[in-house]
């Protein structure tokens, strides 16, 4: 009897061995056991491919970073870039909060305001809402002739939780910017209505296309009050064709002949070289190869960066000793490209010769652009996640006018209390950081501005991106 016993519990051991050494291979394969130029850290990367469809062989490529300290006792954080198209890991990981910046000589200087200093943070490479349908490989992607949706995403999240089961039950939080304003809140609406297991309990969004009309129309009052446009100008878009108009037949690829005329002298008032639309009073990355058509303020588009390249870095001072690298798009590019940095972060490029922050080769249905999704904010508060949207206040794409106008509607049409009233915050320094608002009990809606950043509030105020994301992962109202 004794020795059946021995034979059943060796039996159960073995097997259990057998199911951890799975798991743990599965995990050690995707660690990063060095980036190349790559400064000495004590926390641990991992980069690769999560497989969302065994059938087809459907794959997305991710990259985490455990928490600088405290890893097991932080929460696990989900990134998503906008575009539609762009890179979380190019822009997000590497260019925005990651915990390292590639430099012009190719070598990783560390992020000193990294948000792996409050969370674990996952970048998942090709985010995706509604319309998605991808002609070629554009990135670490797997994926050809395929089509990508909110769903996928919860699969990613499920399956990576699999390979990485000590998170499986940490506290969630989605955040991303821009087109991510689609993406975010349909991925969280699908977790709460699937009642899956994921303990998600806020999001943030950061510059998001959040409903067409309310946000496109910012535009025109944005360029006005920031003395890009004319008075004369302004009042064209106010009664002859306003700014949502033009985006709308932009995208159809025709416009009226109205439309055409205000078009026109917006872009004679818009500088359409060496000026960023995303940050209105920053320099840019010059480059001799640049053209004017690579930075019209007309295009109809989210990429991030407009183009704006280099091949020589160029650093913009900011205060209590930040500095800006406004080359960093360039830089990650070139880093991104090198063998032994895919190499590393176990990387494949599919049907393409190189790996490419935005994509141009993806078909989109911009009518989903249309999709209202302030919507879904309400009914996420209502299921008692937390909702934090904030603007970086330099941003001319997606401005914060808009942006405020669309949360203080919810607010009311939910019939929040203003817990906070609309008042600055401070920062680290003890400096101005932006002004927030906040509604309901336990910070249940909030808006906040970053004041002096740009459409990747990270990217151009680092400090202040970080102060504002400690205060949302903690669940406490930004310093007032």
């Amino acid at each position: 009897m004794a020795s059946r016993l021995w034979i059943v519990t060796f039996v159960i051991f073995a097997s259990l061995t057998t199911v951890c050494r799975r798991v743990e291979s599965a995990y050690e394969a995707d660690r990063i056991v060095k980036l190349p130029g790559q400064p000495e850290v004590s926390f641990q990367q991992y980069a690769g491919y999560v497989t969302i469809d065994e059938t087809q062989q459907r794959k997305l490529f991710y990259y985490f970073v455990e928490a600088e300290t405290n890893s097991t006792s932080k929460p696990l954080v989900l990134w998503l870039n906008g575009g539609p198209g762009c890179s979380s890991i190019g822009d997000g990981a590497f260019s925005e909060h990651g915990p390292f910046k590639p430099d012009a000589a190719g070598i990783l200087v560390h992020n000193d305001y990294s948000w792996n200093k409050e969370a674990n943070m996952l970048y998942l490479e090709s985010p995706a809402g509604v319309g998605f349908s991808y002609s070629a490989n554009t990135s670490f992607y797997e994926l050809v002739n395929d089509t990508i949706t909110a769903r996928d995403n919860l699969a990613f999240l499920q399956q990576w939780l699999i390979k990485f089961p000590e998170y499986k039950n940490r506290d969630l939080y989605l955040t991303g910017e821009s087109y991510a304003g689609h993406y975010v809140p349909q991925l969280a609406q699908l977790i709460v209505e699937s009642r899956s297991n994921l303990s998600l309990k806020a999001i943030a969004i950061g510059n998001p296309l959040l409903e067409f009309n309310t946000d496109f129309n910012g535009k025109g009052q944005y360029y006005w009050s920031h003395g890009l446009i004319s008075d004369e100008t302004y009042h064209l878009v106010n009664t002859i064709c306003n700014t949502s108009q033009i985006r709308r037949q932009a995208a159809d690829g025709i416009l009226s002949e109205q439309c055409k005329m205000v078009a026109n002298q917006l872009a004679a008032e818009i500088p359409r070289r060496n000026f960023d639309i995303y940050d209105v009073t920053s320099d840019v990355c010059i480059s001799e190869s640049d053209s004017p058509e690579k930075h019209s303020s007309l295009a109809a588009s989210f990429h991030p960066f407009s183009s704006l390249k280099s091949n020589q870095g160029s650093l913009r001072k900011l205060e209590a000793g930040e500095s800006i690298d406004l080359c960093v798009e360039d830089e990650t590019h070139t880093y991104l490209n090198r063998k032994d940095v895919q190499q590393a972060m176990h990387a494949k490029l599919v049907g393409i010769p190189g790996w490419k922050d935005c994509s141009s080769v993806m078909n989109y249905d911009h009518n989903n652009l249309e999709i209202p999704t302030v919507g879904i904010l309400g009914s996420l508060v209502g299921s008692g996640i937390r909702v934090l949207v904030y603007s970086g206040d330099q941003d001319s794409i997606l401005p914060f006018t808009g942006t405020r106008i669309l949360v203080n509607r919810l607010a009311t049409e939910m019939r929040l209390n203003t817990t906070v009233p609309y008042k600055a915050w401070f920062d680290y320094d003890k400096q101005v950081g932006g002004w927030t608002q906040v509604y309901g009990e336990n910070n249940k809606l909030s808006f906040a501005t970053i004041r002096g950043a740009s459409h990747l509030a990270p990217t151009s105020s680092p400090k202040r991106s970080l102060a504002l994301f400690a205060a949302f992962v903690a669940g406490k109202p930004l310093a007032t």
